[in-house]
């Protein structure tokens, strides 16, 4: 099969956390014996960022020996020959990052006799937090819309948004976020999430700073876009803030704590229950024990308590962060948990075994989606 995916950037994860399902999606497209060409702009702001952090080439250069099947396109949107790039395509795959105009676009090729499936990939709660800006995209003309949670599914069908759409969650790209030796525990806590917009302004006093605090915990913070009064906030904690870090080093920050957190966007803990991002995935998946803020698995993708613990309010965070800071054993008892739920479920191999599926249903060829003898190809 012949992929085509258009997104903001698989070469940046600045402010840009869809990189890392989509990197391991394409990853393991192409170790399949899929032919994967991925295509971000030029002027993708994601990547413009990470060209201004300190060790941001560095981190470019490490990329390429984790992601060695990778080679994304960077295309100038004005000078984009479509007609050349979509030629040949099986499979094209539009993430929700990709400008309304270039989405109209492909829309226009595929009812001008294009002979490719057409998915658009929706990781955004605008359909909920903007309706006018999701207005802005034509999906007419698409296959149907691959959304990240049953309840944004379910408003695309509602609102006659697409012909079709699915539930496709995201997952964790375990060649890379798998755990490392935890013999080298430095802190109490670590989190990894970007600040901005004002979604969890909130619950971050709630659920980080004021635990951290009062409990006298030893955390470090990762992430960008932090207004100054944040970065105040953090150091009256006694948080240190770390700022930026690329993706395939969470690992290693999440193996030197003892346990993390998740704080949902308010979206997330609200308009569009039962998503739960990225982050989770990924930390289990690196075996490290978690605690969430409210969040609602209405999909019973986890369970709460077994795999991680989830706290109601403040009061209950700094109780079960006290527990299990104090308590080896049920830290490894719930990292355990967690990362044998992910391996059995929430990978990006079975996120590809879903597409595939979903691909057949649209009328696309067994011997097509999987081929006999996998070839090594390049994305």
């Amino acid at each position: 099969m012949r992929v085509i995916l258009f997104c903001h950037s698989l070469l940046s994860d600045w402010n840009h956390g869809n990189a890392h399902f989509l990197r391991g999606v394409a990853t393991e497209l192409s170790a399949r014996g899929h032919t994967v060409r991925v295509l971000e702009p030029t002027d993708a702001g994601s990547f413009q960022h990470l060209l201004e952090e300190p060790h941001g080439l560095a981190a470019l250069d490490e990329l390429r020996a984790y992601y060695p099947r990778l080679r994304p396109e960077r295309y100038a949107p004005d000078a984009l020959d479509l007609e050349a790039v979509l030629d040949g395509a099986d499979l094209v795959l539009v993430h929700d990052w990709t400008s309304p105009e270039l989405v109209r676009r492909l829309g226009e090729h595929r009812r001008d006799g294009g002979r490719f499936r057409l998915l658009f990939h929706d990781t955004h709660h605008r359909a909920v937090s903007a309706p006018d800006e999701q207005a802005r995209y034509d999906l007419s003309q698409y296959d149907g819309v691959l959304a990240f949670g049953t309840v944004l599914r379910d408003l695309y069908r509602k609102r006659g948004w697409a012909k079709r759409a699915w539930t496709w969650h995201e997952a964790a790209d375990v060649r890379v976020f798998h755990p490392h030796p935890r013999n080298r525990e430095v802190r109490d806590l670590v989190w990894i999430g970007n600040g901005g917009d004002d979604e969890r302004t909130k619950a971050l006093h709630e659920f980080l700073l004021e635990p951290v605090h009062t409990l006298g915990l030893t955390a470090r913070v990762h992430g960008v876009r932090y207004p100054a009064p944040a970065l105040r906030a953090f150091r009256d904690a006694g948080i240190e803030y770390a700022g930026w870090l690329p993706s395939h080093r969470a690992p290693l920050a999440y193996s030197q704590a003892r346990v993390t957190v998740h704080i949902p966007r308010r979206p997330y803990a609200t308009l569009l229950p039962g998503i739960p991002t990225h982050r989770p995935f990924e930390a289990l998946a690196c075996g490290i024990p978690l605690v969430s803020a409210p969040w609602e698995d209405v999909e019973g993708l986890f369970t709460p308590g077994r795999d991680f613990l989830v706290a109601r309010d403040g009061a209950q965070m700094r109780r079960h962060l006290s527990a299990l800071v104090a308590d080896a054993d049920m830290r490894h008892a719930f990292a355990e948990a967690g990362l044998r739920t992910v391996l059995s479920r929430h990978t990006c191999a079975h996120r590809v075994e879903e597409l595939l599926g979903i691909c057949q249903s649209l009328g696309m060829s067994g011997d097509v989606l999987h081929p006999s003898s996998p070839e090594r190809v390049h994305a």
